[in-house]
């Protein structure tokens, strides 16, 4: 079917299309004039959210939050902020709202429910796409109502978003104080485990500068040293020792030394010269002889004596020495044996004073994010702010008799030319020559013109076959 077609269609059908036409239009026009007036009134909010881990306490902005807005929309119309709403309304308490509520749902569910749920038909909730606005509007017969119902709206939604704020906040407090009863047993059983590590070792301080490590050590390198100076003072002695006790242990430096040996040896050299000049001028048995001569053996025998005595004074001497260097070497192994111990206790010591210092601080973290997440839990404070509260209308929002109208003449049209093709479809005439072929699938050869005659010229034939278009039906397609 082409244009032509079509219009001749339209306009052989015009009364199915005007028909049709007229009804839609008329029942639009009707029914909108009808139908009664209804007020929208919108209540604009204003949302600077600052996400905030209750335990954590980390800081998430919005505009990471891509579900925020449609999340917000979703508290608004939710059926916890409508019940609040209805509470807070005290729609609940008319008769005429009862018997209505009884009339249509027969008694069954809450009439708060029931309430809520009409009051969310007539609600809408609009976020701008490019800010944190939120438009919430309601509509109503009555526009103070209207504006009422959208104020209050937007009220029960902060208090619902204060209340969802502060619940996991409340959850958490609850939490963070358990976990401090922990800590805090930790904290104790660690400082106890410190006290009693510090009685047992006898450390009056915990600090390591105060409690002898530092004065043993140093006592540790005064032994040190005296054992080197007695060990050397024992070799010296010893040597000295071997020396004096050997075959020329009379030329040895402690015998050389003697005062007593060195006069005794100038006695005896004296005696000596004495008695060889004796032996050399009386005989044996003459008493100056023999008195020289037994001079010089008590002279020698003392001076041996001497010699002997003064070799185990130097063996004696080393023999202490000796003593002294044991001595010594003892106290520097229980020194080093004892400041070893000190050292393993000074570590021991510090590791119970990093647990106590580790607990102090994980107790006093918690402490103080407990404090913070307690206020937040007990906080009414709510970034939701209202922009523009609702005002009752003056105009009413619907119904749009103009634009409907407008539609419904688009509307009415469209299905006029429908129902007159759908007419036209169920019954086919023949209106054009195109419709022939098309329903024979033949060609046309030639169109009869059954107009009177007096019209025809008179230089025509009887039969007058031309080309054209006849606006009338030709026929019916059988």
């Amino acid at each position: 079917m082409n244009f032509i077609s079509f219009l001749l269609v339209v306009r052989s059908r015009y009364k199915v299309f005007l028909i049709t036409f007229s009804v839609v239009v008329l029942s639009t026009l009707i029914i909108n004039l009808v139908l009664p007036k209804t007020y929208k009134a919108t209540s604009t909010l204003v949302l600077n959210f600052k996400g905030t881990d209750p335990v954590t306490g980390m800081n998430l902005p919005a505009q990471l939050m891509a579900g925020y807005m449609p999340t917000q929309v979703d508290i608004v119309s939710s059926m916890n902020v409508a019940t609040k709403v209805v509470d807070e309304l005290k729609l609940t308490e008319g008769e005429e709202t009862r018997a209505k509520f009884l009339k249509e749902t027969k008694g069954e569910g809450l009439i708060r429910d029931w309430l809520a749920a009409l009051l969310l038909k007539n609600l809408e909730v609009v976020p701008s796409r490019e800010s944190s606005v939120l438009d919430i509007s309601y509509k109503a017969s009555d526009p103070q109502f209207a504006a009422t119902v959208a104020n209050t709206f937007a009220t029960q939604y902060r208090l619902t978003s204060i209340q969802l704020k502060v619940a996991p906040a409340k959850e958490a407090a609850i939490y963070i104080s358990d976990q401090i009863k922990v800590l805090r047993g930790n904290l104790e059983v660690a400082e106890n485990k410190l006290s009693k590590f510090q009685q047992d070792n006898g450390m009056v301080s915990s600090d390591s500068r105060f409690d002898g490590v530092d004065v043993e050590n140093a006592r540790l390198n005064e032994l040190s040293a005296q054992l080197v100076t007695a060990q050397g003072q024992l070799s010296e002695a010893t040597s000295r020792q071997h020396q004096a006790s050997g075959v020329d242990g009379g030329e040895s430096p402690d015998v050389m030394g003697n005062s007593l040996i060195l006069n005794l040896k100038a006695a005896l050299s004296t005696s000596e010269s004495k008695f060889a000049e004796i032996s050399d001028r009386l005989d044996t048995n003459h008493p100056q002889y023999q008195s020289a001569k037994a001079e010089v053996d008590k002279l020698r025998s003392e001076l041996n004596t001497q010699i002997r005595s003064a070799s185990n004074s130097v063996g004696s001497s080393a023999r202490i020495f000796q003593q002294r260097e044991s001595e010594i070497r003892t106290a520097l192994a229980e020194q080093k044996a004892k400041v070893l111990q000190l050292n393993r206790s000074r570590d021991d010591l510090r590791l119970l004073r990093n647990e106590v210092d580790s607990a102090q601080r994980a107790y006093d973290t918690t402490t103080q994010r407990y404090t913070q997440t307690n206020l937040e839990g007990q906080s009414n404070q709510t970034d939701i702010a209202v922009l523009n509260p609702a005002v009752p209308p003056s105009r009413p929002f619907g119904p749009k008799v103009f634009l409907n109208t407008l539609l419904a003449v688009f509307f009415g049209t469209f299905l006029g030319v429908a129902l007159a093709i759908t007419a036209e479809m169920r019954d086919r005439r023949v209106r054009i020559v195109d419709d022939i072929a098309l329903a024979t699938s033949f060609p046309v050869l030639g169109v009869m013109d059954w107009s009177p005659i007096t019209n025809r010229k008179k230089t025509n034939p009887k039969w007058n076959f031309k080309w054209r278009r006849q606006p009338g039906a030709l026929g019916k397609i059988s």
